[in-house]
Order: structure tokens, then sequence, then C-alpha cells
């Protein structure tokens, strides 16, 4: 496998890296330029067609895209060390910790200070990501036990197994992408199930989980986003 083809599916393996798993501190001045803008998670399995909705909503409402999987794969890319980290991760099937992916989101957005809104893509990959984000962002000068920041709303777009294998198995042959094999979609199919039901009963309890069907035609789930993006405001 060449050095610019990091298997794209390598992030949601089972095994684990021994790299840190906490994000680098934000610095109090930070921490503000996050308070303001809106906060999305976007959720769903490979082939739910979250990239080209949040590509849609970020041009309609000014917000800014991160594709967690982009970033991965444009990081895994660089010459860094960091980049080189993320490669061999990658290559062997391992989990990307949950440091690295925070940090790689968290200088994204600070990157973006202007931003009303960023549609986070592809996160939270667990629920130890989740409850990572939260403490990274929190304020302590609000209280002494500090209390987290989290997103305003998580978008997860419902679609079924075969749907996804279908659709992703279509940009597989358009894009070339030897990963989009159907064993290799069932099996990342199979991980981000077992990886996002704790997650998505954590945000169920806090009540910012919003369950969109994406079966019905673009138009129409688009349509449906924007209801929620526009409930928000």
């Amino acid at each position: 496998m060449g050095r610019d083809h990091p298997r794209a599916a390598g992030g949601m393996g089972l095994c684990k890296s021994k790299l840190p798993e906490v994000g680098r501190p934000l610095r109090p001045q930070e921490k503000d330029i996050l308070k303001s803008p809106l906060i999305i998670f976007v959720m769903g399995g490979p082939g739910c067609g979250k990239g080209t909705q949040c590509k849609n909503m970020a041009t309609k409402y000014g917000f800014r895209h991160v594709g967690l999987g982009q970033l991965l794969r444009q990081e895994a890319r660089r010459s860094t060390q960091r980049g080189r980290k993320i490669y061999d991760i990658m290559l062997q099937g391992l989990l990307v910790p949950t440091g690295i992916i925070l940090d790689l989101i968290s200088s994204t957005m600070l990157s973006h200070p202007e931003s009303r809104g960023f549609l986070i893509d592809g996160f939270p990959r667990g629920l130890k990501q989740a409850k990572e984000f939260e403490r990274l962002v929190s304020d302590p000068r609000v209280c002494k036990r500090a209390v987290g920041r989290a997103p305003d709303i998580v978008i997860v777009f419902d679609c079924s197994m075969d749907t996804m294998v279908r659709r992703v198995l279509h940009r597989g042959r358009v894009e070339h992408r030897a990963d989009d094999c159907e064993s290799a979609i069932r099996q990342r199919l199979e991980t981000y199930y077992m990886l996002c039901e704790p997650v998505l009963t954590f945000y169920q309890q806090k009540n910012l989980l919003c369950n969109i069907l994406a079966e019905e035609a673009p138009e129409n789930i688009f349509a449906k986003c924007c209801s929620v993006v526009e409930s928000l405001q």
C-alpha cells in the first residue's frame, strides 16, 4: 500500500495503540473561542450521505465542515511526526487515539474563529471521545467542577446496511478506493454500530439526539437538516 493511500477504514479498527488518549489542554482564551459558535456533531455509517449533507449545510449557513476521516487522511500524508504516527496506526487497522483526534478537531476549529458554526462529521467514534471532548473544552472558571461544552445537537443519519453498502460500493468504483470493497464496508459498519451505540445513548439522555431518515432523496434529507439547524438559531 502506497504512502499516499493509508487505509481509510483504519481509524475504525478495534485494536488500540499506546499513544495518548487525551487531547492537548486548551488555554482559557482558546476555550473562549469555542463558546460562541454552534457545534453540531454529525454521525452515521459509511455511505449514509452525511458528508454530502454537511457540505450543503456549510454552504448555506456559513459553517465550517470538519470531516474527521478527511482530516486523518490529510494528516497521514504529511511528513510530520504526528502524520507518520497516524499513517502507521491506520495502516495497521488500529484505532487512532482519542488524543490525536481531539487535537486535530480542536486545532481545525481554532484556526477558523470567525465561523458561525462547526459541522463535525464522523465524530465521536466512541463514548470516550464524546466525554473527552466535553472535558477538553470545559471552563473551570465557571465553577470548581468544570462544566463541559456539549454539542448543540447531534444529527444521526439513519440508513439501512444494504443501502450504505450499495452506496459505498458505487463510490469505490467512481473514486477507485480499494478499501471500498464489500467485505471491508460491512466490517466498518459492524464496528461503527458497536462503537456508536453507547454514544447515541449518551446523547439521547442529554436530549441532544436528532435522527434523520437518510433513505429519501437528497433534497428531502437536506430540507430536514435545514429545519434542525434553524431550530437552533
